[in-house]
């Protein structure tokens, strides 16, 4: 099972703490980054691990997170343009 990637797009940064608990604690998933648009409004928080991994834990946060998500998606074996755009916004992080 190759690497795959978990977005969820939730309202308020409690939320987004909230949903990434979940996330942790339902799957072998790991936080790779997380931004912060619109005044902290909007979190969208990027973990990975593998395809069942991700699919389980952003499942997991539609269904129980105190929001609903305003986006989420699953994206399995990622094209490396798109790893190229999650390292730089991780790369953000580290700074």
């Amino acid at each position: 099972m190759g690497k795959s990637y978990g977005f969820i797009e939730i309202t308020g940064v409690t939320a987004a703490i909230d949903a990434l608990d979940l996330m942790c604690k339902t799957a072998n998933v790991e936080l790779v980054t997380w931004e912060r648009k619109m005044g902290g409004r909007l979190v969208t928080m990027i973990v990975q691990g593998s395809v069942a991994d991700v699919t389980q834990a952003v499942e997991t946060v539609v269904s129980q997170a105190i929001k609903k998500p305003v986006a989420y998606t699953v994206i399995a074996s990622p094209h490396e343009e798109t790893i190229r755009m999650v390292n730089l916004s991780a790369n953000r992080l580290l700074r």
